[in-house]
């Protein structure tokens, strides 16, 4: 056991060897911009209106790219060629999944551009409250897809850290109990993880939509964890609160997999929870009627970890900063900016 940990751990850094020899994003220019656009009509008593928030995204995306008009904008972030996959966070139930409507919104947008509606896909690991949530995927025309259990890994598309995982049913390498060696010291562990299918070979440009919400386990699920955490398999191990579970998001990130195909980060901030998540915990969600919008996804997550921190301070909560370590790491090695003094915020108003 004590050497496969040496072998891993020598992968793992020669994974983060690589990542620093070319394949790191270079970093993002001083000041990188968040956008934010608030709107208190949007959202009353969990019930969205639909046009102010088409509205709030449409402002977002052209105040974003500088274009005057929605098509162009979209346009100017995915070519007509490429395969559009919009990444939302479905762990919240009926009513703190990645609003419907923000994707609608979106998909409106791309098909001005013009992209066929049918081609988009829209996914999450697992799509347990989007029939609740609103999501019709025959009468919105585009593809509603989660990943497969095993078969919906990647076997080609696999990273590697020092730390094994205890794989469970639905792992690409799992091994039921009676095929699993009498003799053998591997007890269904691994040090690999495999990524989604539908992120390293459907899609080509990806929206990132996460919901503004804390991770119990990694501080924030936000840009970052939405894209790491539900898109790859045995992926408990980096959410143990150690240094794995913190660096290593910001590492995976990193992957061209992830970091060369994310084009745009919006963050659904209707309605913000501070304690509990990714899971709906409605006595921690405050009706922020907010959306914000990055093409730096550090940067966005920086700003929503700073209201979650006043939140959880005036709940007596808390500080859930240093379970999200991976946030000011992925500002040191190249994926954008955390520092205050590197971030400015640009608040389109009502």
């Amino acid at each position: 056991m004590t050497e496969l940990r040496n072998v891993a751990l020598i992968l793992f850094c020669a994974i983060a060897s690589a990542m620093g020899q070319g394949q790191t994003p270079q970093p993002t220019p001083t000041p990188s911009i968040v956008y934010s656009v608030h709107d208190a009509g949007a959202i009353k008593d969990y019930k969205i209106n639909p046009r102010i928030v088409r509205e709030m995204v449409n402002r977002l995306v052209l105040a974003a790219t500088g274009q005057s008009d929605v098509g162009k904008a979209w346009g100017s972030l995915v070519a007509p060629n490429d395969r559009v996959g919009i990444k939302i966070c479905a762990a919240g139930g009926e009513l703190f999944t990645t609003h419907h409507d923000i994707v609608n919104a979106i998909v409106d947008g791309l098909a001005a551009a013009g992209h066929r509606r049918g081609s988009i896909i829209v996914w999450d690991r697992s799509l347990g409250g989007v029939k609740e949530a609103g999501y019709r995927p025959t009468a919105d025309g585009y593809q509603l897809k989660s990943t497969a259990p095993r078969d919906g890994y990647d076997p080609k598309a696999i990273l590697s850290a020092p730390v094994l995982g205890k794989l469970v049913w639905g792992d690409f390498e799992y091994l039921d109990a009676g095929k699993i060696p009498l003799v053998s010291d591997s007890e269904n562990t691994s040090n690999v993880s495999h990524f989604s299918k539908i992120i390293s070979t459907e899609v080509d440009k990806i929206i990132n939509v996460p919901v503004m919400s804390i991770s119990e386990t990694n501080g924030i699920a936000g840009c970052i964890y939405n894209m790491t955490i539900p898109n790859i398999d045995n992926w408990r191990r980096f959410a143990q609160g150690s240094r794995f579970g913190a660096e290593s998001l910001a590492e995976i990130y990193a992957n061209p997999i992830i970091a060369k195909k994310v084009v745009f980060n919006l963050m659904d901030g209707l309605i913000a929870q501070y304690a509990g998540g990714p899971q709906p915990q409605p006595n921690y969600a405050i009706h922020q009627a907010t959306l914000y919008a990055s093409k730096d996804p550090v940067a966005l997550d920086a700003i929503a970890l700073k209201y979650f921190e006043q939140w959880r301070a005036r709940g007596s909560l808390p500080a859930i900063g240093p379970l999200a370590g991976y946030v000011s790491y992925a500002s040191q090695i190249g994926l954008g900016n955390a520092a205050p003094n590197r971030i400015e915020v640009k608040n389109l108003g009502r």
